[in-house]
């Protein structure tokens, strides 16, 4: 059989379809937060309740996801999830109070928990060595695109119906329909899922040495010899449990997972999903109108998916380490920057910051270059990390271990900027995050390899 790189990013395109639904999930909710709050009654918290609740089921996904794989296959999760995302998308939008839309964006939260693992575990096993970064890093392009449709969705929906909250189709209100747009792509998920093969490496690990062969070769190189390794790496290993995750010599978690978590955690901790899940609300309190804000947010989209395909022609030729060393700095500069420009700000008298037109300018542009920032380093780096530093036989574990604590972290981070934004400001609010960013170029500088072109087995 003829062995193409076309076939593995064939492979990889569906596979990243669950990182676009991942990201258009995340997003959708930006453009109907006041809304919802409108049509619930909801205070502060308990909007900021309704918009993290997805987050609880994200941590709990991405947990469970690691071992449903390990033990039905990847293929088989993947489906599960495209199934979940069409049913939390329906339900989401038909949502009569307030307990059911938590309830069901918390069902969306377990799909997009557990695509944000199963997309790089698949997509890294299917891979040739010489181009996993670039195949990988189409997850974080998904999540990207998938980001920037939602705002584009969400920006017509509302100007069609004249506002979120006004009667579109049907008689439903525009923010019902925002929500309804995502059974579009999980619908193509679920099909494309339907035509892709299992992963090479979960078939070797149980027995399926032909399937696995006929796989390697389409994909690339020398099957024999693929197999071959998975299968040293693997031998005289029982199947892949969580208490491998303890190291035997010192009964203490294995510091390679301590590294994906503080890879997981940091990836949150710089405040990225503030943009994403409040750029309506964020931009409105430094002083835009509701349609300028939701402009600003389509803006910050595109940039964020320009800088991720910059991520992807640089991720195999410059490396793992260098990126994320660059991200970290420059989300420092660009975070401390906003954080004086509305430190110096005055104030209405309902606390908007009022920035002379040279600061909001300014402001804007170091947004857009802190999205820059993160979109060429740990937006996508952290994913491709995530999916090549774990050994074979810790490799679903320690995902869904990841996994859990990166969506743990944005939970932590989500629910806390409403209360941050009103009690502190947004220059304390991107203090805080410029803080982390510090932090987490310390800990790749000391702790994170390079892993640039080596096997999965190698490492």
């Amino acid at each position: 059989m003829k062995s193409s790189p076309v076939y593995a990013l064939l492979l990889a395109a569906v596979a990243a379809i669950g990182g676009f639904l991942f990201g258009f999930d995340s997003g959708v909710v930006n453009g109907a937060i006041d809304a919802i709050k409108r049509a619930f009654h909801t205070d502060d918290a308990g909007t900021g309740f309704a918009v993290g609740s997805a987050l609880l089921g994200c941590a709990l996904g991405a947990f469970a996801a690691g071992g449903f794989a390990e033990r039905f296959g990847r293929r088989p999760a993947m489906i599960a999830t495209s199934v979940v995302f069409l049913l939390s998308a329906l339900a989401t939008g038909a949502a009569g109070s307030i307990s059911f839309f938590i309830g069901a964006r918390a069902l969306g939260g377990l799909a997009i928990g557990a695509a944000s693992i199963l997309a790089p575990m698949y997509i890294s096993e299917i891979a040739p060595a010489a181009m996993r970064g670039r195949l990988t890093s189409l997850q974080q392009l998904a999540i990207v695109l998938g980001l920037f449709f939602a705002f584009l969705s969400n920006d017509l929906i509302a100007s069609a119906a004249g506002g979120a909250s006004d009667a579109l189709w049907l008689g439903a209100p525009a923010w019902r329909w925002m929500f309804w747009m995502e059974a579009a792509p999980s619908a193509a998920f679920l099909i494309g899922l339907l035509f892709i093969p299992e992963s090479p490496r979960f078939l070797v690990a149980n027995g399926r040495n032909e399937r696995a062969r006929a796989v390697f070769a389409r994909i690339g190189g020398d099957a024999d010899g693929e197999i071959e390794r998975v299968r040293a790496s693997l031998r005289a290993e029982h199947k892949p449990r969580l208490s491998d995750l303890i190291d035997r010599a010192s009964g203490r978690l294995s510091p390679v997972v301590w590294i994906g978590i503080g890879l997981a955690v940091f990836q949150q901790f710089v405040g990225i999903n503030v943009i994403f899940y409040y750029g309506e609300v964020l931009w409105k309190a430094a002083g835009a109108s509701s349609a300028a804000a939701l402009k600003i947010n389509l803006l910050t989209g595109g940039v964020n998916i320009l800088s991720t395909f910059l991520a992807i022609a640089l991720i195999d030729k410059v490396g793992r380490k260098p990126l994320l060393l660059w991200g970290s700095l420059g989300m420092v500069v660009t975070l401390g920057t906003m954080a004086f420009l509305f430190a110096r700000a005055g104030s209405d008298a309902g606390g908007k910051p009022l920035l002379t037109r040279a600061d909001a300018i300014t402001a804007l542009v170091a947004a857009l270059l802190y999205i820059v920032a993160f979109g060429t380093s740990w937006g996508p780096v952290v994913w491709v990390l995530l999916g090549e530093i774990f050994p074979n036989r810790l490799r679903g574990a320690a995902l869904a271990v990841s996994g859990a604590s990166n969506w743990i972290a944005n939970f932590a981070v989500t629910v806390t900027f409403p209360s941050l934004l009103a009690g502190a400001g947004l220059a304390s609010a991107y203090g805080l995050y410029a803080g982390a960013a510090l932090l987490s170029g310390v800990f790749v500088l000391y702790l994170v390899g390079e892993t640039k072109g080596k096997s999965l087995e190698e490492m």
